[in-house]
């Protein structure tokens, strides 16, 4: 049982947001017909190549090399899909749910490692974000997608937002697990409301683009 009790609530929700992330991934790489070990890389990548790139920068060991449950949890959700795959069509809400719980989860993980290593907020809240979105980035690049976070919808945004939410909360002295809760909980609700009520950054168009909308309806 000690094993249990040295398990404390960031290494949970870590592994619960890896579990998630790697479903996601790993469900993405199925629509790509990938073989299982592929569909294995594309899952692993999303789940820890946020993680990865903050623990480089933050001067850190990288977590998976040092806790293999990381690379566990992503062949046991490998094994989850394979087992449900009949089922993948119709549990497209399923699978955003899951994505959206990893990326409330790794935001709150990341901005905590941070401040953990004695950096200020705001760089907890760039490695927050970094380390909720990056792995998409990558299982994006690897299926040959245009990366989430480079589209309209709010994606990268949602981190931001709950990244805010936790220096609030900071700020204002919150005992950590509301802290985690509260910015968990504004990712996940930002990214849900963002998808179900179409709500999106406005695009950068060229001027030349702008002149000829202007053109089109002079005409």
């Amino acid at each position: 049982m000690s094993w249990i009790q040295s398990i404390n609530f960031l290494e949970i929700i870590d592994f619960v947001g890896t579990f998630a992330f790697a479903i996601s991934g790993i469900r993405l790489a199925s629509a790509k017909r990938f073989d299982w070990f592929g569909a294995y890389v594309v899952g692993a990548a999303t789940a820890i190549g946020g993680g990865t790139l903050r623990d480089l920068m933050l001067n850190q060991p990288v977590f998976w090399m040092e806790n293999g449950t990381y690379l566990l949890c992503t062949g046991l959700a490998l094994l989850w899909v394979i087992i449900f795959r009949k089922n993948l069509v119709h549990m497209h809400n399923t699978f955003f749910v899951f994505d959206a719980i990893g990326l409330a989860l790794f935001t709150v993980v990341g901005i905590q490692k941070t401040i953990d290593c004695g950096m200020p907020i705001w760089v907890g809240i760039i490695m927050g974000t970094m380390t909720g979105a990056a792995g998409g980035v990558i299982r994006d690049v690897l299926i040959n997608e245009e990366p989430l976070i480079f589209r309209k919808e709010i994606y990268a945004m949602a981190c931001v937002v709950g990244g805010i939410a936790f220096a609030v909360c900071h700020w204002l002295g919150f005992a950590t697990f509301p802290t985690h809760l509260i910015c968990g909980a504004v990712v996940f609700l930002t990214r849900t409301l963002a998808v179900k009520y179409q709500i999106c950054l406005p695009t950068l168009r060229p001027e030349d683009d702008d002149e000829n909308g202007k053109i089109s309806k002079e005409s």
